[in-house]
């Protein structure tokens, strides 16, 4: 009975694998597609960065099995993502009229 259950559970695990990497092929042909409908720049950007999100998520998620860590895993990646966010807003915020800020 041990083996068939371990089975069944190495069977979900790869079934699982598979649906995620599926679901990147699928995005990256997304990505692909919107890359020739020549969209405007920031919305081009902003499409390739949801994207790119998403994916990073399930890799994250389940090939470094991220998804099934304590909480404090998630306060360190909640941190980086700030981080992230706060070092993309940087020159936004000090560039004023095409001119860095002294």
């Amino acid at each position: 009975m041990t083996s068939d259950h371990a089975a069944a559970d190495i069977d979900r695990h790869v079934r699982v694998y598979i649906t995620v990497f599926v679901v990147l092929m699928v995005l990256t042909i997304v990505t692909v597609a919107v890359s020739r409908f020549h969209l405007p720049v920031p919305i081009a950007v902003t499409v390739a960065l949801l994207v790119a999100t998403i994916k990073g998520t399930l890799v994250a998620c389940y090939f470094m099995h991220l998804i099934s860590e304590k909480k404090l895993i998630y306060a360190v990646l909640l941190l980086t993502v700030a981080f992230f966010i706060a070092l993309l807003a940087l020159p936004v915020l000090t560039v004023h009229n095409g001119y860095w800020i002294h």
